[in-house]
């Protein structure tokens, strides 16, 4: 993985969730599978994530920061 964002989402169960959104390297592939079992022998409980999202690039300004609303768009 080479970027990863996080972003709260409209869930059923919790209220919100927090999926993480991930670009991958390029010749390194992932499953979501892969990264919720790794997750799983390092994390416990309710801050596994229980879904992930591979998107192709993390929009960004000019500075250089995340534009986490184009990204809460996209899931929302």
């Amino acid at each position: 993985m080479s970027f990863a964002a996080l972003i709260c989402v409209p869930d059923g169960r919790w209220g919100e969730a927090v999926p993480p959104l991930l670009v991958l390297r390029e010749g390194r592939p992932a499953t979501a599978e892969d990264l919720t079992e790794f997750c799983r022998g390092k994390m416990v409980g309710f801050p596994r994530p229980r879904a992930v999202d591979f998107i192709d690039a993390l929009p960004r300004n000019a500075s250089g920061k995340v534009l986490k609303w184009v990204l809460r768009e996209r899931c929302w």
